[in-house]
């Protein structure tokens, strides 16, 4: 029997562990991400958490981005502005978040879902996490989590990957670019270290980990609007003919 949705949250000595998941492969519906987004700065206001843990559940993609269900249903400009809002709101809340947080990335990692292995501060994959941002190939683009990839990866490696839209890129280029911290052989090895790493940072200075975290993130104080504004941009192409028969070929496949 497929499971259902979930948005699940937990915190053991100081550290927080926050798991979506998601049947279609972790895609992340609207209601999905708005969730995830409060959940992130409710988790992120309390004292008793020190560190992030952010991870998808099931063994196979850590996430597949958008989920094509919803896409093909927005029929306005106001709908699509909405529904890319959502990444956009995941985004803000992990870099406003005063925690470190750390990424458990299990495998794959598509459009929206490479914009949140980006919005971590350190990201712990295993080889079989390639990356793709897919959106140009459904007519759209990487608009909402452009800003966020091109900060870890820089401009040469954001470009890659927004250009050539259908070829996946694998965890040792992720880990090359920055996208990843450290790249595993199994899952098994990507748990222990994060275990390791959070609990280290658990013992940490919290007031030090809250000015790094500022630090990390300097420069990125507009980016409220300036990912709202992109995420008019996806929602406006998104109601195209283009896009429109491109996801349904998708779909079908």
């Amino acid at each position: 029997m497929q499971k259902e949705a979930y948005i699940n949250s937990s915190v053991d000595n100081g550290i927080a562990t926050i798991e979506f998941f998601h049947p279609s492969s972790n895609s992340l519906p609207g209601a999905i991400l708005n969730k995830l987004a409060t959940i992130i700065t409710s988790v992120s206001e309390q004292a008793d958490v020190k560190v992030l843990i952010l991870q998808s559940g099931g063994e196979k993609a850590f996430c597949a981005g958008a989920s094509f269900d919803e896409l093909i249903a927005i029929k306005t400009e106001a709908e699509g502005l909405a529904f890319f809002s959502g990444f956009a709101k995941v985004i803000n809340a992990m870099r406003k978040s005063t925690k470190l947080i750390i990424g458990r990335i299990q495998g794959k990692a598509v459009g929206g879902g490479v914009g949140l292995v980006s919005a971590t501060d350190y990201a712990i994959a295993t080889i079989d996490a390639s990356v793709k941002l897919s959106e140009l190939a459904v007519g759209i683009g990487p608009f909402v989590v452009g800003p966020a990839v091109e900060r870890k990866t820089g401009t040469s490696g954001f470009t890659q990957l927004a250009i050539d839209a259908t070829m996946w890129r694998s965890a040792d280029w992720a880990k090359q670019y920055g996208l990843y911290a450290e790249v595993h052989s199994n899952v098994g090895e990507v748990d222990a270290a994060v275990k390791a790493l959070s609990e280290r940072l658990a013992k940490s200075s919290p007031e030090a980990m809250a000015e790094l975290k500022k630090a990390f993130w300097a420069g990125t104080e507009h980016w409220d609007m300036l990912l709202t504004e992109r995420a008019a941009i996806s929602g406006r192409l998104v109601l195209s003919d283009f896009t429109r028969n491109a996801i349904n070929s998708f779909k079908a496949k």
